[in-house]
């Protein structure tokens, strides 16, 4: 019996009679005289011109195996597959198995456990999970969630629980398993069983305001929101594929390097065969199997089923996901079958099942989960005498219960022992399950994923097919007083629980449990800072280079240079970093195996085992995961490490967007670079290298803090802040704040100003500081600029002064992103506190009192200074790089785009006409003498320097 019918407190249960269809297929079909044949996984139809020399050629070979044996018939075929190889004759590579259970019954291990109360625990545990949804969608709250898919996918999991997920308190630190995000009412409900979460909280799913904070519980595995609980957010389908391989990389990369032993941790990572269509999800399966990751196991469940219908209704999912992981070298385990199959493919002496078997598509196993045995045994044992022979002393009841191996717990028990015990490659579960198990409105309905609720009469057969001791009149008088079924607990003391609760004590507590141990860092002093502080001198360099010099600074300090983690998407030598190839050496768990071509330079590519710096090759994808695993760490490992994240501005944000929103969520720290940035900076590369938005992608995030620095010293004091900020400890965070600094650099080289001796640093740090005062007299306006638009408002200060009498004072504004959001946040503050005085937004403070209207520039759309608008005390006048980037000099492209110094003057000039203040016909003669609408009138400007 492999379905979870269950009784309470050890008394065996009876047979169950409702259990679902199980495994069945249909015969190879025939379209139009096409032949469809599934071939790893897919649907290949092919016209048979010449039916009887096709026959010949099959009776050949059955000849030849039934006479010189199958060595001889293999040897042969391989031959015939090189020779049309040779010849060009296009056959396909076979990467896939029979869909059979890869381990034999005879391989199988003993089940360690208790197989009874196993299947008790699972009862409970689906039951409470179905009520828990049911009861959020009940009249008047239905605010969603998922049914279907846990009950899929409980026996895969709880034989995870019981059995092999290592808490945090096992000897080696616990492993890190990815839970599927729409499973979370089946995590829920065990903690509930665990008494970590209580019943309430269980009625309260997805309302996590309304009943005050704590009180609810959240949709889907969210570490910001339940931060004791969740350690992963997973429901962002795919980031769970490439965020779990490259935690198990980054496990190793810790183990190289001597900061922490992870030889005996695991990363688990729990997903759906629909999931799987993500391009994130099979993006880097070449990485794990590259280094070797046999710390790493996937779970696909697959119940064939995607949100609206079969994954693969023609095809076969499961063959078409073996041939692609066995092609990228992954060690591939099958579990298709339940037990009650072993029998009958040891009958299978001619191959005739296995065959069925390999030849029905999953759209056929999606109707035979819903429909009788009658219908299976006519359809799938039907088409050939020897399938109905082999079946003809089971009954259609017999039939109809024939289980898919996902259910199974004995061969999902032995696929996760091989896995852990597989050594050299990473190793892909493929389980073959129902979605909806075991409810029977539900179960295999193309609509499962879109059901939300049960009626009365559906929680009553759910009951009885789990043989929970609740009665009618039970369930009748919570529907009643709550609206909805009543949930499920035996006692404390009831020998499923006491069972349960010792699993996870002798496994190392209780999981998912997110838990920080890291030790406080002892973060460098002023010392280090001090250099970008001096200014270049007579000297240009860029903001790029400032950082880079700082992180090399950084990486010397005794306290926190070996957790730095250089990251980079194979742009190293693009941000100067390549200096530190020879010193930190690249990251490789194999080292360097081969001499390299550059070798006798000074700044040779070095790899190393021990390596620091994290190469990614060209994915920004790849490369925000290993953030995310170093950014984590203190929780997951209870080290702290500091991912320093180097990118092209423009492939941040806008390609991996969703990434960093999950390592906010996931409450990771670090620094994100953005280097490159601006509009115009970039010259020659183009619309797609051209970021002139980044920062407002970045405004939508709450956990980043962006920063535009315009000069070295103010990069200093950003960085400085970063790292006390996120690894230090203050009164409000005394364990560090959970945030993502975002640093927007440049690779155009400019004079670097010393740091002025009465420096701002409130004002660089809160968003805005005041750089010039002019002192000559005549109309007045305030320049505003962010990094590389600085130079531009200076040098329109002197044209103003010189040419135009106009008196301009400079500012440096260092973040737009966070002057608005402090200024959001006193309105608010004075929205809530009506009776309190009012708060007055520190932008507004801090311009307030100057005179004239208020110029605002950046390299950036003007969307991105205009977010504090509403908040500048005077007229506020915006230009920004609109609309998309092409390739030319910065002149030529800053003309076009007006916002050059130029400009700037014109934009003054008119904003103070409009004030009444000087002459429109001043503004005129200004726009005829720079002719600022004509960026052929800058093509004899030279630029210095800074390409890509």
């Amino acid at each position: 019996m492999t379905d979870d019918s269950s009784t309470v407190t050890g008394k065996p249960a009876p047979t169950p009679e409702d259990s679902p269809a199980g495994s069945a297929e249909t015969s190879p079909t025939r379209v139009g005289g096409t032949r469809t044949v599934i071939h790893e996984g897919l649907p290949t139809q092919l016209p048979d011109i010449d039916p009887e020399e096709t026959q010949d050629w099959i009776d050949s070979f059955d000849s030849m195996l039934a006479e010189r044996g199958r060595d001889r018939a293999r040897y042969v075929m391989l031959r015939l597959l090189e020779r049309a190889r040779e010849t060009q004759v296009g056959v396909p590579a076979l990467r896939s198995t029979d869909y059979i259970n890869t381990i034999p019954p005879e391989r199988e291990p003993w089940f360690p456990g208790d197989e009874e109360t196993e299947r008790r625990i699972r009862a409970f545990i689906r039951w409470n999970a179905a009520v828990m949804v049911s009861s959020a969608n009940r009249k008047g709250l239905e605010v969603g969630g998922h049914i279907a898919t846990y009950q899929s996918s409980a026996s895969l999991y709880e034989v995870g629980f019981n059995h092999f997920f290592q808490g945090k308190d096992a000897p080696g630190g616990g492993d890190q398993i990815y839970i599927q995000g729409h499973g979370s009412p089946g995590v829920y409900a065990r903690a509930y069983l665990e008494g970590r979460l209580d019943e309430q909280q269980l009625y309260r799913f997805r309302q996590e305001v309304q009943h005050g904070a704590g009180a609810g519980l959240p949709s889907y595995p969210h570490p910001r929101l339940m931060p004791d609980f969740w350690e992963f957010p997973t429901v962002s389908m795919g980031l769970t594929g490439i965020n779990s391989i490259y935690q198990a990389r980054f496990n190793r990369y810790l183990h190289h390097r001597g900061l922490k032993d992870t030889s005996q941790q695991h990363v688990w990572a729990f997903l759906g065969d629909g999931e799987m269509a993500e391009p994130e999800s099979l993006g880097a399966i070449g990485v794990a199997a590259r280094e070797e990751l046999d710390n790493l196991t996937w779970v696909i469940n697959c119940n064939l089923q995607q949100l609206d219908g079969p994954v693969r209704g023609n095809g076969k999912i499961i063959q078409e996901l073996e041939s692609q992981f066995r092609g990228a070298g992954w060690n591939v385990i099958k579990v298709v079958w339940g037990r009650e199959w072993d029998d009958l493919l040891a009958r299978d002496v001619d191959g005739v099942l296995v065959n069925q078997m390999n030849t029905t598509p999953d759209g056929a196993f999606q109707t035979y989960s819903v429909e009788d045995g009658g219908y299976v045994r006519d359809s799938f044992f039907g088409s050939d005498p020897r399938l109905r022979q082999m079946v003809e002393h089971m009954s259609d009841r017999q039939i109809q219960k024939l289980p898919r191996g996902g259910h199974d717990y004995r061969k999902v028990y032995a696929a996760f022992d091989a896995a852990t015990k597989h050594v050299g490659q990473p190793t892909v579960i493929l389980a073959h399950t129902v979605k909806g198990w075991t409810i029977d409105a539900l179960e295999g309905k193309n609509a499962t994923h879109q059901m939300k609720k049960l009626t009365q009469a559906d929680v009553k057969k759910f009951r009885d097919r789990l043989y929970l001791p609740i009665s009618d009149r039970d369930l009748e008088r919570s529907y009643e007083e709550t609206g909805a079924a009543p949930f499920f607990h035996p006692g404390a003391d009831a020998p499923e629980i006491r069972y349960m609760m010792e699993r996870r004590a002798a496994l190392g507590g209780a999981v998912p449990r997110r838990i920080n141990r890291s030790k406080a860092l002892k973060l460098p002093g002023d010392k280090v800072y001090a250099e970008l502080k001096q200014g270049s001198g007579k000297n240009s360099i860029a903001t790029t280079m400032a950082v880079v010099r700082l992180l090399r600074d950084w990486m010397k300090d005794p306290e926190i240079g070996q957790r730095l983690v250089p990251i980079a998407p194979d742009e190293y030598r693009t941000f100067g970093m390549d200096s530190m190839f020879s010193s930190a050496k690249v990251y490789n768990p194999a080292g360097q195996l081969y001499e390299s071509v550059d070798r006798r330079l000074l700044l040779a590519y070095k790899e190393s085992q021990q390596g620091q710096l994290l190469h990614e090759g060209i994915s920004e994808a790849g490369a925000i995961a290993s953030a995310t695993a170093a950014g984590s760490s203190y929780t997951t490992h209870g080290e702290h490490m500091i991912p320093f994240y180097m990118f092209y501005s423009m492939f941040g944000f806008q390609r991996t967007g969703d990434a960093i929103w999950a390592m906010a969520d996931q409450l990771a720290r670090g620094f994100l670079i953005g280097a490159t940035a601006g509009r115009t900076t970039l010259t020659g590369e183009g619309l797609q290298h051209a970021d002139g938005h980044s920062p407002l992608l970045a405004a939508t995030n709450p956990a980043v803090v962006h920063y535009d620095p315009a000069f070295a010293y103010e990069v200093s004091h950003v960085m400085r802040s970063g790292l006390e900020r996120m690894y230090g400890s203050s009164e409000q965070h005394p364990d560090g704040e959970n945030v993502i600094f975002y640093v927007t650099v440049y690779n155009e080289p400019t004079p670097q100003p010393r740091e002025p001796d009465d420096v701002d640093v409130e004002g660089i740090l809160k968003g805005v500081h005041k750089v010039s005062t002019a002192e000559g007299e005549g109309p007045r306006v305030q320049l505003m600029a962010s990094g590389i638009g600085f130079p531009w408002v200076e040098r329109a200060r002197e044209m103003l002064a010189e040419e135009w009498g106009v008196q301009a004072d400079t500012w440096s504004v260092t973040s737009w992103n966070e002057l608005a959001r402090e200024a959001v946040a006193a309105e608010e503050h004075n929205l809530l506190n009506p009776g309190a005085e009012p708060r007055t937004p520190w932008v507004s403070t801090k311009l307030g009192g100057h005179d004239g209207p208020f110029i605002a520039v950046s390299d950036y759309m003007t969307a991105v200074p205009m977010q504090i608008a509403r908040w500048v005390p005077g007229d506020f006048c915006v230009l920004g790089a609109d609309g998309f980037g092409f390739a030319d000099t910065r002149p030529a492209a800053r003309r076009f785009f007006n916002i050059d110094a130029e400009s700037v003057v014109v934009r003054a000039l008119q904003a103070l006409a409009d004030a009444g203040e000087i002459d429109p016909a001043q503004v005129v003669k200004a726009f005829e003498q720079y002719r600022i609408d004509d960026p052929t009138a800058v093509s004899g400007v030279e630029q210095e320097g800074g390409d890509a």
